[in-house]
């Protein structure tokens, strides 16, 4: 890549820069066996200062070395730490500077008000700077000089790849005076710098120090990230991305009864996951559903921000359709008739929380507190500092709060993007006729519908019209996740990609040790 930009030295017909960040001990683990299959190589970044704290989870330097005389691996940086300053819980109460560990701790109870070490002045709790430009300089550039000593001493040399955290603001900072400070330090060590998330494409003329990337979360199919980069491609090259379908021969089978009219879908096991077009929907048709009444069952899982969409009755352009969707957690009953869409039924599904499940705001805050206390006795500088932080916390969870049952405003949370969704549904359409059992439960009662006659079954899956989160500045893509999607036309099963027998003895075992996994790679 450094070739590519100071010589023009040309790149592969497919390039494709691999970043692993963090430096998590699980990431080299999961990815060595990868890497070496397929012969590439990938950077593996890390902070600094993780070297001295011999944290389990994070690669040591002689892991780090171990990787790099593998021939699979580079060595990029994160810089010297990852901490947070200026930061706000949601009720405004001011939190100040955390280190990663402590934001950890209270991260459940944040807002967006926050920033990274680097991105801004430090500030008191009315927003005011309390350390001056020089001070503020001084400071970022000290976090620099202290990457460069570690580095140096541990491996003989500073890495050439470094991912600032975290920017896209305006260049490096929230302020001009900040930028110009990371600006300075970022040009004196480093060849290449990921300034921005978001964006998987670069060119000939993006800057070497402003270069862009894109973070594939947990929860994205394949094809979510391949219609990521397919969207940031010039047009001349999206015909280069295949979306992939599925291995096997059930997926095979699967994919024979469905036609595709836009978006990408997978079809894996038990599930069908149905990927939209960025800002738009997927649209997936029933082969020979030509059918007027009809009974449909599925496990929804796709993330609750979003709408997955099963229509009946529809004819092939869809101007003409009833439809039941899970639409940003809101079961949402339509039907449109060659004119406007018009709302049946709609229902909030956080109304169906149990009481018991319920918290109010009082609670929430007198929780929130109690956390931060909690927070600070876990890592306060002295013993003495520490009795005083946790038995605060002791106050403030035995302080007197009314739950929703005794009458307390309810504290309902945003949904984040990444919030996994499991609904039971079951649609039953017979005549003017429509019921929707949600999770077993009758939702909906009779409802209805005007749209009479024969039509296509069709699933769908479209953004949420959701802009903005913490991790992702914009993911305009979905993946609608059908489990066990089972139609019944008259009495007779035309479609059921359930798991039986054998298949789904062992596809359980696997999700059982897939469970047992993850907890050791998130609590070990």
């Amino acid at each position: 890549m450094i070739n590519y930009y100071e010589k023009g030295t040309a790149l592969p017909d497919k390039a494709l820069f691999l970043l692993f960040e963090d430096g998590r001990r699980d990431t080299a683990l999961f990815a060595r066996k990868i890497l070496e299959k397929y012969n590439y190589k990938a950077t593996i970044l890390s902070y600094a200062d993780k070297f001295e704290e011999k944290d389990p989870k994070f690669l040591s330097t002689k892991d780090l070395k171990e990787l790099v005389d593998s021939g699979f691996w580079e060595l990029g940086t994160n810089g010297y730490r990852l901490s947070y300053i200026n930061s706000y819980d949601r009720y405004d109460r001011f939190l100040g500077q955390m280190t990663s560990d402590e934001f950890v701790r209270v991260n459940q109870y944040l807002g967006r008000n926050y920033n990274h070490y680097l991105m801004d002045y430090i500030r008191d709790e009315d927003g005011t700077p309390i350390e001056s430009k020089d001070a503020m300089e001084s400071r970022i550039t000290q976090d620099y000089r202290y990457m460069e000593q570690i580095y140096s001493s541990e491996f003989g040399y500073v890495p050439k790849v470094y991912c600032i955290m975290h920017s896209n603001t305006g260049r490096f900072g929230n302020t001009e005076s900040v930028s110009e400070a990371n600006a300075e330090n970022i040009e004196d060590l480093f060849s290449l710098n990921f300034n921005r998330d978001g964006f998987a494409f670069n060119t000939k003329d993006s800057s070497m120090h402003d270069l862009t990337r894109i973070q594939p979360q947990a929860y994205w199919s394949t094809n979510h990230l391949l219609m990521r980069i397919w969207d940031d491609l010039p047009d001349e090259q999206k015909e280069n991305i295949e979306f992939v379908t599925g291995d096997g021969k059930r997926a095979e089978e699967a994919a024979k009864a469905w036609t595709l009219e836009s978006g990408a879908a997978e079809f894996k096991k038990d599930n069908i996951i149905f990927t939209s077009l960025p800002e738009g929907e997927g649209i997936l048709n029933l082969k020979d559903s030509e059918t007027e009444d009809a009974e449909i069952s599925a496990e929804l899982q796709g993330n609750k921000i979003g709408s997955q969409t099963i229509y009946l009755r529809a004819d092939e352009k869809h101007q003409t359709y009833i439809s039941v969707a899970l639409q940003n957690n809101h079961l949402v009953v339509a039907e449109k008739n060659g004119g406007s869409v018009d709302t049946l039924f709609e229902k909030d599904l956080h109304d169906l929380t149990d009481a018991k499940d319920r918290i109010s705001v009082e609670e929430d805050k007198r929780d929130s507190l109690a956390a931060e206390f909690n927070m600070r006795g876990r890592f306060a500088d002295s013993a003495a500092d520490s009795l005083v932080f946790y038995q605060a916390a002791k106050d403030a969870e035995k302080q007197k709060t009314k739950s929703v049952a005794e009458g307390a405003e309810e504290y309902v949370p945003d949904i984040q993007i990444n919030e996994l969704g499991d609904t039971e549904i079951k649609i039953t359409l017979k005549g003017q006729e429509l019921h929707v059992l949600i999770n077993g439960e009758d939702i909906t009662g009779a409802v209805e519908v005007s749209v009479q006659g024969k039509g296509l079954i069709s699933l769908g899956a479209s953004w949420g019209g959701w802009g903005y989160s913490q991790r992702n500045v914009a993911d305009d893509v979905y993946d609608g996740v059908f489990k066990n999607l089972a139609i019944k036309e008259n009495d007779q099963t035309v479609f059921d990609n359930s798991l039986h027998g054998g298949e789904k003895l062992l596809d359980t075992a696997g999700t059982e040790f897939n469970k047992i996994l993850n907890w050791f790679i998130e609590n070990l």
